[in-house]
């Protein structure tokens, strides 16, 4: 439920930067969606083994940049996603591209399957150009994504791009054991959405609000729907104010992706101790094309 706090609009546009100013510091400005660059920064790296390996014998170091793709596109047109592939292992890895769907079960688990399975699909309009490439040992190779959507193409699909090596033999066969083979896979997380054709809609539910006290901290959970035809990374953050609007304590919440219908719980929490009187706990969420959800929690903290 969405109520009315004191604060205007504008003023709850600065909430987020007033959180990261410290005391008496000016009201700088945030950067924009930072986890997103902390996101693109990494590769993820699956070790695959087949039989009883130990992951400790196919421990080499791969990566796979960027991490994830967040991108827009126009239906009907073709575009590229540039891919870059690194070997810290002493010999050539031979990789081969592959698109798998990806979405979420009841329980917010990830899941992958084979093209075109999955709801919001975009596996089928990936192509890796060359489709193998082979990463020098203790360098690094480019590799190409094309994707081509169809031009009735509306809202948002997914999938991931894997890079996966070509198995190899990580212990023979024996007398007590079978043949072993490991492999390793890089996965790219990617995510489109259809220029124009965003619907945002979230609903806030089951608030549950737990003021500060000596045995425990200012806790907000509460769960989030997001009933978009997109996905949304809300950034949330809770206030505290003193009756004359004054930012007394203030904390920032996880960011977390949410996919088109998916819904989970958000949680913030703030550890400290405040003066006896009356305040507002004040909750404010942005997502999507910085829209803005807030609801007020009053409170009042009394003398020992």
């Amino acid at each position: 439920m969405r109520t009315d706090c004191r604060l205007s609009i504008a003023d709850c546009r600065m909430i987020p930067k007033m959180l990261r100013a410290g005391p008496g510091a000016s009201h700088r400005p945030a950067l924009h969606r930072p986890w997103l660059s902390t996101l693109l920064a990494a590769g993820l790296v699956l070790l695959c083994a087949v039989g009883r390996a130990s992951v400790a014998r196919a421990q080499v170091k791969y990566g796979l940049t960027p991490a994830m793709v967040v991108q827009s596109f126009k239906p009907g047109q073709p575009f590229i996603v540039n891919l870059t592939v690194s070997n810290g292992s002493a010999r050539p890895a031979l990789m081969r591209g592959i698109a798998m769907d990806f979405w979420y079960n009841e329980k917010n688990e990830k899941v992958f399957a084979a093209p075109g399975t999955l709801p919001h699909s975009a596996a089928n309009w990936v192509e890796f150009v060359p489709p193998v490439v082979t990463v020098p040992p203790q360098g690094f190779s480019p590799i190409k994504m094309i994707v081509t959507p169809p031009s009735d193409a509306s809202g948002s699909y997914y999938c991931v791009a894997f890079l996966e090596s070509k198995p190899e033999l990580a212990r023979a066969t024996t007398g007590e054991t079978q043949a072993v083979y490991t492999n390793v896979r890089l996965g790219a997380l990617v995510m489109l959405a259809a220029e124009g054709s965003e619907k945002y809609q979230v609903n806030v539910t089951d608030a549950r609000f737990s003021p500060p006290a000596p045995s425990h901290d200012l806790t907000l959970d509460f769960e989030v729907d997001n009933e978009s035809n997109t996905h949304i990374f809300p950034a949330t953050a809770v206030a505290v104010l003193n009756p004359k609007n004054e930012i007394v304590a203030k904390t920032e919440g996880e960011i977390k992706r949410f996919l088109p219908g998916q819904k989970n719980r958000l949680s913030l929490s703030w550890s400290g101790t405040l003066p006896p009187g009356d305040y507002t706990a004040l909750l404010t969420m942005i997502y999507g094309d910085d829209r803005i959800y807030n609801q007020s929690f009053p409170f009042a903290i009394t003398g020992n």
